[in-house]
């Protein structure tokens, strides 16, 4: 793991910074599920077909994230950092252009690609300014800018697609990107490469059995969350009758709960360790199950939305799990758990698509989250299971 700096600069405005990208990265990432309903109808596509474009963005995290953390092996992680920032600003200025789905498939994967690099590499400069037992909290609050995205940034994004075009969306995106360029160049410090760092011994990390069980619970066990984000705002509209104006401010309630979830099962993580990971787990299971119930009553959707949003937190906990069980390949199992994460932004919206497609309702994506989620339960088991037999030593 990496080494603990004598004297970082400014560790509170390094992490400002690396949370600035994740701020635009979380805006980009839940945006374009609330603005689903608006790029579907001036595509001319139903809002199930649209939401392939979110597969296909989370498709280029997937495929981007180990690809991209190999190659950047050698690289120094500021450098790395930068480049992957400006990448990501370039793929929202495109997607804001989009003249038709196809291209918009296209410019949405190139958008996905350098983001779990991003967020694997910022990880790793975020718990090398702070002692090991703080590790959890300062991925937490690296990644506090992907939870802040859904209370500011998403409820922005969609107001701009409701008034002035879902491009517009995107387009502040870009900009969001260029201005954590601007940032991370400021206050990020230069690291040096690692000694004997190599794409060979980055590529160890795939050998090692509890990093795959790791992966597996964010692949399938997040999934539940974005089957119901992705059409959530559909659902309030269609189901529950809320006007096109009053969804915003449920989505940024959804993300009071990421935020709070992100907060406390960090804090929790730096004591418990993964069993924190096995209670997330649990209470997901149970707040998606109660959605379809509640989506006939503002109230209550509003609040079991706050609850499933806690589900969130499952990030920092996985993060540093991989960090104790990837050995000397860091960068890439960092990269690999957001590859993970954005599997399951592919997986929950098309479960949850094959589901409303065949009829079964808007709030059938409650169910489909809830199975998703005990999923991931089930893959913990099996993962503390083996880690009893064969114990992790933290690297």
């Amino acid at each position: 793991m990496a080494s603990h700096p004598s004297a970082p600069l400014s560790p509170g405005l390094v992490l400002f910074a690396l949370a600035m990208g994740g701020f635009a990265i979380g805006t980009t990432e839940f945006a374009s599920m609330s603005l689903l309903p608006y790029f579907a109808r001036d595509l001319h596509i139903d809002e199930p077909t649209a939401g392939h474009t979110i597969s296909a963005y989370a498709l280029g995290v997937v495929l981007g994230a180990p690809v991209l953390a190999v190659m950047a092996a050698r690289l120094p992680r500021k450098t790395v950092l930068l480049a992957l920032m400006v990448m990501f600003a370039v793929g929202n200025a495109l997607t804001a252009l989009s003249p038709s789905y196809t291209w918009m498939m296209i410019f949405r994967f190139f958008s996905g690609v350098p983001h779990g690099a991003y967020f694997g590499v910022a990880a790793l400069v975020a718990v090398s300014l702070v002692p090991p037992q703080k590790r959890a909290q300062s991925v937490a609050r690296m990644m506090l800018g992907l939870s802040v995205a859904t209370i500011i940034g998403v409820p922005f994004a969609n107001l701009l697609g409701q008034h002035f075009g879902w491009r517009w969306g995107f387009a502040v995106v870009a900009v969001l990107a260029l201005l954590t360029v601007a940032l991370v160049a400021r206050y990020a410090p230069m690291d040096k490469p690692r000694p004997g760092a190599s794409p060979l011994r980055e590529l160890g990390a795939l050998v090692r059995g509890q990093v795959w069980l790791t992966l597996g619970i964010g692949a399938i066990g997040f999934g539940g969350l974005f089957a119901v984000y992705t059409y959530l705002a559909s659902t309030l509209m269609e189901v529950t009758g809320l006007s096109a104006q009053q969804v915003p401010l449920v989505l940024s309630l959804l993300g009071v709960g990421l935020v709070i979830g992100n907060l406390a099962a960090a804090w929790a993580a730096d004591r418990i360790h993964m069993w924190a990971a096995g209670i997330l787990l649990l209470w997901s299971t149970v707040a998606l199950a109660l959605y379809p119930a509640a989506t006939g009553s503002p109230w209550l959707v509003t609040g079991v939305v706050i609850l499933i949003g806690f589900g969130g937190g499952l990030g920092p906990i996985l993060q540093t799990r991989l960090m104790d069980v990837a050995g000397d390949a860091q960068t890439l199992a960092a990269a690999l758990n957001h590859s993970a994460f954005n599997f399951a932004n592919a997986l929950g919206p098309w479960l949850a698509g094959l589901a409303i497609a065949a009829g079964w309702g808007w709030a059938s994506s409650g169910w489909v989250g809830s199975l998703l989620a005990f999923g991931g339960f089930l893959l913990w088991v099996w993962a503390m299971i083996v880690a009893r037999r064969k114990p992790v030593v933290a690297s």
